[in-house]
């Protein structure tokens, strides 16, 4: 009788063990230093909240407040990016080609600084004949090649010649092609409207991409200081067990 009063005594002591067994291995989770580290540095406060910290409070804000500004300014960089393509489609690039590709930041930067591109080869048929006019931009380039290859930008040397084809070699990698020639003489206050959409574009840009940062620097100090955190909290004992050896609530 006494046996079986025992075993049914240990019967029912069984779920309450599996219980505290379950509770022993959620506090060892919780209180593990990589958990809370990565937790927050994934998402900044979550390791300050499992460890029910108040302080969780201002990295949730913080990353929320960041995030909200950096999608707001990303996405006024890029209305005002398609503003200033639109504008360069519709005024400078219109009497030239329709419905043009667009080009790379380089490009619209040049139309920002030249009121035309120029043309890209004079003559039709034979050889490149490079756009004179160096009040535009591929006269400039042609310029720029010829002060780097001929001995006088002024005296061309024979067409023939290593240091003629090596200008026009130069000219061609950099001028603009036809299907991206442009031209503002025609409408100056839509060339200023380019530039402003340009400018606000950049700014907004710049603003994304310093918050970023800030954002980033969130998630690593969230992480430091989770780290820190349950570094100072648990302490592991020679036997192996877990106690608390400090515990912060803010």
């Amino acid at each position: 009788m006494r046996k079986c009063a025992v075993l049914s005594a240990l019967a029912a002591s069984l779920p309450f063990a599996a219980h505290a067994q379950k509770a022993s291995d959620a506090s060892t989770s919780v209180h593990n230093p990589a958990v809370v580290t990565i937790a927050s540095a994934i998402l900044p406060g979550a390791g300050q909240a499992i460890m029910k910290q108040k302080r969780s409070a201002l990295y949730f804000a913080l990353e929320g407040a960041g995030l909200a500004y950096y999608f707001s300014r990303h996405n006024r960089g890029v209305s005002e990016r398609s503003l200033y393509r639109k504008i360069s489609r519709d005024v400078a690039r219109a009497p030239f080609s329709s419905g043009g590709p667009d080009g790379s930041w380089d490009y619209y930067e040049r139309m920002e600084k030249y009121i035309e591109s120029g043309e890209f080869d004079r003559v039709a048929g034979g050889d490149i004949d490079p756009e004179s006019n160096e009040e535009t931009f591929n006269g400039s380039m042609w310029l720029l090649a010829r002060q780097t290859f001929w001995r006088d930008p002024a005296s061309p040397p024979s067409a023939e010649s290593a240091e003629y084809r090596a200008a026009v070699e130069f000219y061609v990698s950099r001028a603009v092609k036809p299907e991206y020639r442009w031209s503002w003489s025609g409408d100056p206050q839509a060339f200023q409207r380019f530039r402003s959409a340009i400018a606000s574009s950049n700014s907004a840009f710049r603003d994304a991409e310093q918050v970023m940062s800030f954002v980033l620097a969130n998630h690593f100090l969230s992480a430091v200081d989770a780290y820190t955190s349950i570094r100072l909290r648990v302490k592991r004992s020679p036997g192996g067990s877990t106690s608390m050896i400090a515990s912060y609530s803010f």
